[in-house]
Order: C-alpha cells, then sequence, then structure tokens
C-alpha cells in the first residue's frame, strides 16, 4: 500500500517516527494556526531551546514543518500534506476497528437484552 519512498524523508525520518514523540506531537499542535519563532514554542515545553530545536529539526526533516528566516529569526509553521500519508493508512485499519465496536456493540444489546428478560 505504501512504499518506502513514500514515507521517508530525505534525512531519514518519516511521518510515523515523527509524529510517534509526544513532544512532537504537542509542536504541531502548537503550529496548527500560527507561525512562531523558536523561543516562543520553548516557552510552552518544560525543555531548552536546544531540545525544542532538535524536535523542530525532526518534524521539517519529516516535512511537516517548514521554516523561513524572519530577519535573524527563524519561524516555524505546520505544514500538514505529509499527514495525508497517516491518515491514508490509518482509514485501511479502520474497517478493523469499525468490525469491532459493532461486535461490541452487538454483545452489549444482547447482554443487555437478556438481564430484560430475566429480570421479568
Amino acid at each position: 500500500m505504501f512504499g518506502d519512498n513514500a514515507s521517508k524523508a530525505v534525512n531519514g525520518h518519516d511521518v510515523f517516527q515523527a509524529i510517534a514523540d509526544p513532544t512532537r506531537r504537542g509542536l504541531l499542535r502548537l503550529l496548527v494556526d500560527q507561525e512562531m519563532p523558536v523561543n516562543a514554542i520553548s516557552r510552552h515545553f518544560p525543555m531548552t531551546r536546544t531540545a525544542v530545536s532538535k524536535h523542530l529539526r525532526i518534524l521539517a526533516e519529516a516535512g511537516l514543518v517548514k521554516d523561513r528566516k524572519v530577519g535573524r529569526e527563524t519561524r516555524y509553521r505546520l505544514d500538514a500534506d505529509p499527514l495525508r500519508e497517516l491518515k491514508h493508512w490509518l482509514a485501511f485499519y479502520e474497517r478493523f476497528w469499525d468490525n469491532k465496536l459493532d461486535a461490541l456493540k452487538r454483545y452489549v444489546e444482547a447482554d443487555a437484552s437478556e438481564d430484560g428478560a430475566s429480570a421479568e
């Protein structure tokens, strides 16, 4: 369904690796609506600016974050296009979740109707 080349970025980080870390997912959420410099981003996380920069670099290598220079400052913004790959990958597996949820619903409803019948 997905070739290795589709998910691999130039520097070896893919979308799946990039979003595996909760800090990086937090960075993406933070950058959804606005472009921000690393100093402003760092205020939202209990780590050094250097650590935040490393996370941003991994996100950039996966294509999830774009940066641009504004004077002496580098600003970061979300590029959600690579998340489509993740969406397509998850969509394939939704049918298994849906089947399990349908089976659970049938089980619960059957159990509830049996309880109602035994109460009479």
